[in-house]
């Protein structure tokens, strides 16, 4: 090799090393921070949560979890250095997957517990509808982008809401009502911020709150049951969770006892009896939040909720520096997924709202979620990343 390729081949690993630095130190490191420490903290809780849950193999959910968390962060990182705007050119075939995606798992997906939600990979069953999550924020924010100009008209609104009710309605036949809902949630947050009126956003409280009423009264009085019984029973038992609290009403009052035994400073791992002793279902799912509260108490539930506050809060920020519109979109899309699941999650754990099967970002043990949220996380990253290059562009431009 010559002199010349050598020193163009030094200078090249030079710049690629240098841009490198400059994306890591254009990362959002509160963003980044918060992330990783939900995510520990999630597999720590899991692992001591789930210790006696397969005999021979007391850390069979901490390593899975560990380890999915270890890809999720490579994930975010990766993203973060890829400019999220060219996204916006995919938005057809995005949208196609995903609705691809939750067909194939109808047809082809493993039924568990009634639920046909999972994908057989090589390494991990992949559930299509948390994968869909960010794939809808990305198209969706596209396809308001391209009608920004018509925002305005109810055909927009309309437009986008039969976008997001879709492949909601096609999650809700898995059945997997929760992740229908956040779905929902998706489109609501992307018109928001791109400013629709607030007399859509009056229609569609109105036609949400109508639908709710026909499905869980009118139409089973007419002999139509749009959902399962169990999914019926779930949203209705935090009303009157005594009414029959050894079927609809036991998970909500284990929850709540595990939550209260906690008091300050929790029981700790080993004398979490709740959870050890299996009176608390579904512990490293979807009522993590539970096992936090009687192993750590409220000092920490406050933690975990501190982390949670923090990763809204940057996010909320990186809305308000996008570059540009479809940014900013994105964003808020993210934060709504967010902002609903952490509300919904430990809104039913306290019996506030209703049992539907949303898991705790980060904290919630499953590959599937772990990952799709850093990818959420690692796109919120390239926002930040892209606002700064860009607002040091116009710096230099001005200087030079």
């Amino acid at each position: 090799m010559s002199a010349a390729a050598l020193g163009a081949q030094v200078k090249g690993f030079h710049d690629t090393e240098q841009r490198f630095a400059t994306a890591v130190l254009r990362l959002d490191l509160l963003l980044f921070l918060a992330a990783i420490a939900l995510a520990a903290t999630g597999a720590y809780v899991v692992g001591t949560a789930t210790r006696g849950d397969i005999p021979g193999n007391p850390d069979y959910y901490l390593t899975r979890q560990a380890a999915y968390c270890a890809v999720g962060a490579v994930l975010m990182l990766g993203l973060a250095r890829f400019d999220y705007s060219r996204l916006r050119e995919w938005k057809l075939g995005i949208y196609t997957a995903t609705i691809m995606l939750i067909l194939l798992t109808l047809a082809m997906g493993t039924a568990t517990r009634g639920s046909k939600r999972w994908i057989n990979l090589p390494f991990f069953k992949l559930q299509s509808s948390e994968l869909g999550k960010v794939l809808l924020i990305v198209a969706l924010s596209a396809f308001v982008v391209d009608r920004i100009r018509r925002l305005s008209d109810k055909e927009t609104t309309c437009r986008i809401l039969l976008l997001a009710i879709l492949p909601a309605m096609l999650v809700v036949m898995q059945p997997d009502l929760g992740s229908g809902l956040v779905y929902l949630s998706i489109a609501c947050a992307v018109l928001f911020v791109a400013g629709t009126k607030w007399t859509h956003f009056l229609v569609i409280g109105l036609v949400t709150a109508t639908s709710i009423v026909g499905v869980l009264v009118l139409a089973p009085a007419a002999g139509v049951h749009v959902l399962k019984q169990y999914q019926v029973d779930r949203l209705t038992a935090f009303v009157n969770p005594t009414d029959d609290p050894r079927r609809q009403g036991y998970q909500l009052k284990q929850s709540q006892v595990a939550i209260g035994s906690g008091q300050k400073t929790g029981r700790g791992p080993k004398g979490a009896s709740q959870t050890k002793l299996d009176f608390l279902p579904e512990h490293h799912t979807d009522f993590v939040f539970s096992v936090v509260g009687e192993e750590f108490g409220f000092v920490g539930a406050a933690f975990v909720l501190s982390l949670y506050a923090l990763l809204i809060w940057r996010a909320l920020r990186i809305l308000t520096m996008a570059k540009n519109l479809y940014g900013a979109l994105i964003a808020g899309g993210v934060t709504a997924m967010l902002m609903f699941q952490v509300f919904v999650n430990v809104g039913m754990t306290i019996g506030i709202m209703p049992i539907t099967g949303v898991p705790l970002p980060l904290l919630s043990y499953g590959g599937s979620s772990v990952l799709v949220t850093f990818l959420a996380i690692g796109l919120l990253q390239s926002i930040h990343v892209q606002a700064r290059a860009s607002a040091a562009a116009k710096r230099r431009e001005l200087l030079a």
